[in-house]
């Protein structure tokens, strides 16, 4: 496996990956993402590969890879992650509009795809209402995550490392939101829900934890001191490392009231550490969570987001225990990492198969990808037939 991205070589989240990063630099034209190098490099080393696999859409590495695959007769797959989502025509026309020009190229892209991967059902459905024309190989590829219990890791340093830097959380209840803080992910509903239910609960607190990415928590902060809960609402910003397992693992459950999620990382990484999840129905892995009975869904309202709150809070702690153990099942049962490479693997052998019997050849299947979610503009494969 190979990854070829637009990143400078300096970038330290790229330093221990375990596998050859081909990464070009700086790319051209902002978000488009244009690099004549990934051009060049796609072209002469897309015969290598026995497959590829783009992630993200709306931008030029898809393109680029379409006209690679094309030219060494390679196939190949792309992931949406959420960008087909039509609640992004509701919100942004005028970017709806763009995209509306731009959608016979991008077409394109999707057409000539071995397979459009969707991270959940709900997701693939959704995508179908966006454009059109919509004529495509959907596949449901779940994403994954590696299991947090078989590494090294020290789940009581964990929580001691969170502890320590906010000593005010030590011996408090409370609930996590760890994402952007962003319209889209409902911060305000679950602000305002959690105001309307604290008085019921006063040893909960709110944690709200993630990059502000837009101003958007100044306001939110207003609110929490207009409604009398600044103290119990509490903003660690951007965490990562040993600070978010410890997050997630003292944490009495998960809350994300999203308006929009095509899968949810942080759902799932909750899950592996048994944190039950709150969350709402446009999270697209919902029926899996209520299947599993792995957490509360709710619509993604301001009345739906508070009785997700309320039906948490009323449970007693019998059943809340229950519901962590659950989590944990579910994330066994359905997104561990090789779950996600399992499946795509098996795209692809059935590619290569049929291409074998067509010319007698045998090979095992490998995969590369193109990427213009971070790292931007990144493509992965397989240097070694048979290996994924």
């Amino acid at each position: 496996m190979e990854i070829v991205c637009t990143d400078n070589a300096s970038e330290p989240f790229l330093a221990d990956l375990p596998c050859p990063v081909h990464a070009l630099g700086q790319s051209f034209l902002g978000r488009y993402t244009y690099s004549p190098r990934l051009w060049r490099w796609l072209h002469e080393n897309s015969s290598r590969f026995d497959g590829m696999v783009m992630h993200g859409i709306w931008s030029f590495p898809g393109v680029a890879l379409r006209f690679a695959a094309r030219r060494a007769s390679k196939p190949y797959g792309i992931f949406v992650h959420g960008a087909l989502d039509p609640w992004f025509h509701r919100h942004y026309p005028l970017k709806h509009l763009k995209k509306v020009l731009y959608w016979p190229v991008q077409y394109s892209v999707f057409r000539d795809a071995l397979a459009v991967f969707f991270t959940a059902e709900s997701e693939r459905d959704l995508a179908k209402s966006s454009f059109h024309p919509n004529t495509w190989n959907s596949v449901v590829v779940g994403l994954g995550i590696n299991d947090p219990e078989e590494t090294q890791m020290d789940p009581s340093g964990q929580i001691e490392t969170f502890y320590r830097r906010f000593q005010e959380l030590r011996g408090r209840r409370y609930l996590l939101f760890l994402a952007r803080i962003h319209a889209k992910k409902g911060c305000d509903l679950l602000l305002e829900a959690f105001a309307k239910v604290a008085g019921s609960v006063p040893d909960l607190d709110l944690v709200i934890a993630g990059p502000d990415q837009e101003g958007m928590q100044a306001r939110l902060q207003r609110m929490a001191e207009q409604s009398g809960i600044a103290g119990r609402v509490h903003w660690p910003g951007f965490i990562d490392g040993d600070l978010k397992w410890g997050a997630l693992r003292a944490c009495e459950a998960f809350v994300l009231s999203s308006h929009s999620e095509n899968f949810g990382i942080a759902v799932v990484e909750s899950l592996a550490v048994g944190r039950p999840v709150l969350i709402s129905n446009r999270v697209n892995i919902w029926p899996e969570i209520e299947s599993d009975s792995a957490g509360l869904v709710e619509d993604d309202t301001l009345e739906g987001t508070e009785r997700l709150l309320r039906r948490w809070i009323d449970l007693v702690p019998a059943e809340q225990q229950a519901m962590a153990t659950r989590a944990r099942s579910s994330f066994l049962a359905r997104y561990t990492m090789n779950h996600t490479a399992l499946a795509i693997d098996r795209v692809f052998s059935s590619a290569v198969s049929s291409v074998a019997e067509g010319d007698g050849a045998g090979r095992g299947a490998g995969v590369a990808g193109v990427s213009n979610h971070p790292p931007e503009g990144g493509v992965e494969g397989l240097s070694e037939p048979g290996k994924a």
